[in-house]
């Protein structure tokens, strides 16, 4: 049984006219009706990396402006910010090799999320890299000092908790790693 289904009619806020009430370099602020949330400019969408090297989960530790401070996440990037005509898949493995340090041999879709859609329009794809291997050393680009964390599976949970601990914030998409541990 599903309640509020589109046949039922969602009511005039949801067929309003989009507004966009600000629109900077990255972020617009947009309106329909009176729901106002944000998304990224020119239609960017991210890449979550989902890794594995010698049965330990690549994790990053960068500073997020947003965030006020270092953040834990899962390796990511924007499609077609640098690289036009950019794939999920291509891009999939260029921020793990840049970020991490760590290239894959095969990349499989799992699917397109969205981590916050009462606030944000911005989804992203989750991917699993295959065939992974060290071939640099990793840490970003343009003074990004990305932190890579290599953690054994069964201490994932252990792991977050310390760094949230220190006052690391951590990125909801981190979710995936510890459900299991969790449920």
């Amino acid at each position: 049984m599903t309640l509020g289904s589109a046949e039922e009619g969602w009511g005039p806020d949801f067929d309003a006219p989009l507004e966009v009430m600000w629109e900077g370099r990255f972020v617009r602020a947009l309106r329909r009706g009176k729901w106002e949330f944000a998304g990224r400019t020119r239609g960017i969408r991210a890449v979550v990396i989902l890794a594995e090297h010698d049965g330990c989960y690549i994790l990053v530790e960068q500073h997020r402006v947003a965030v006020g401070g270092p953040c834990l996440e899962l390796p990511a990037g924007l499609i077609g910010d640098v690289h036009e005509g950019a794939t999920a898949e291509s891009t999939a493995v260029h921020e793990l090799e840049e970020e991490t340090g760590f290239t894959a041999e095969r990349i499989e879709t799992l699917g397109d999320f969205h981590a916050s859609p009462g606030m944000l329009s911005e989804s992203f794809t989750l991917v699993r890299a295959h065939g992974v291997r060290r071939i640099g050393e990793g840490g970003g680009v343009d003074g990004e000092r990305i932190t890579t964390h290599l953690v054994p599976k069964a201490e994932v949970a252990a792991f977050v908790a310390g760094r949230r601990d220190a006052g690391v914030a951590v990125d909801v998409k981190l979710l995936v790693l510890l459900a299991p541990s969790w449920l």
